[in-house]
């Protein structure tokens, strides 16, 4: 090949080396970006409601110390601690023979007075037409009169004197106030009881109150009736649902929080008074 068949070579394939090259720095057309596919935005996540979290302590709404109102001495013990009880249910009798001869003694006092009251207002009430037919000085009349009135007078305090001796007997038999749970037992059998002895200290379980404090901050949160979720350690995989029942406006300068009282029906009994608890408050912001 000669020289310049060679030069004619080269010169004619610059161009296609030029067209080549220029290529690569080209910026896409708006054809070739219309049919590149775009790539969506990833979907946002939603935004679950927050929550004001607190840590707080189960209180009982009742917390019951028990006396005998009569004094005596205990003859038998019906309950224990740990027991739960009904509003009513005994907890414990004392020795009742006393009680009972004094219901007996007060029952013969009241038929003897209802008897001589009975006999007052008949003689009262022959007097009376005597006086009509002017038989009885009015002297008499007054002395019988007054015998009748003495006579209804002494039957009264009788009736009253075995109402007292039937409500000894029956306070002779303490009874819960409650529907809770025996705290402690402060007796037994044989023990002589006065009036201000503790026997019983009675918790009341069912509802429950759950009492806990939040951050000023978190004053608007807390709503009267608003929900309350509370996780305790006994049962960590579950959580108690309760209302909020109180919020005390009032915040501690010292600490900047307030006070929230939830009350809980535990109708299963299976929170207790004294537990710790995780409170949950389900806000939206």
């Amino acid at each position: 090949m000669s020289v310049t068949r060679v030069v004619v070579a080269i010169v004619s394939l610059a161009p296609l080396l030029v067209a080549c090259g220029s290529q690569k720095n080209v910026p896409q057309t708006a054809a070739a970006a219309a049919a590149t596919p775009a790539v969506p935005p990833a979907a946002a996540p939603a935004t679950p409601p927050d929550a004001v979290t607190a840590n707080g302590e189960f209180v009982s709404p009742v917390h019951s110390e028990l006396a005998s109102r009569v004094t005596g001495r205990v003859g038998r013990i019906v309950a224990d601690v740990g027991d739960r009880v009904k509003k009513g249910q005994p907890l414990l009798e004392l020795e009742k023979e006393y009680f009972e001869l004094d219901v007996r003694r007060a029952e013969a006092e009241l038929a003897r007075a209802d008897a001589a009251a009975r006999d007052a207002a008949r003689d009262l009430e022959r007097k009376r037409a005597l006086r009509e037919k002017e038989s009885v000085s009015s002297a008499m009349f007054e002395r019988v009169e007054s015998v009748a009135q003495q006579a209804q007078a002494a039957r009264a305090a009788a009736d009253s004197g075995l109402a007292t001796a039937r409500q000894r007997l029956a306070d002779a038999v303490l009874v819960s106030p409650i529907d809770g749970v025996v705290a402690e037992r402060r007796t037994d059998v044989g023990e002589s009881l006065g009036t201000n002895t503790v026997t019983f200290v009675l918790v009341q379980t069912a509802p429950l109150r759950l009492r806990f404090r939040l951050p000023e901050d978190d004053l608007a949160a807390a709503r009267v009736g608003g929900l309350v979720r509370a996780h305790v350690g006994a049962y960590p995989q579950e959580a108690f649902t309760g209302r909020i029942r109180a919020v005390v406006p009032a915040v501690d300068p010292a600490t900047r929080a307030f006070l929230v009282e939830a009350e809980f029906p535990n109708t299963d009994g299976r929170l207790r008074p004294g537990l710790f608890a995780r409170v949950e408050i389900p806000v939206t912001r």
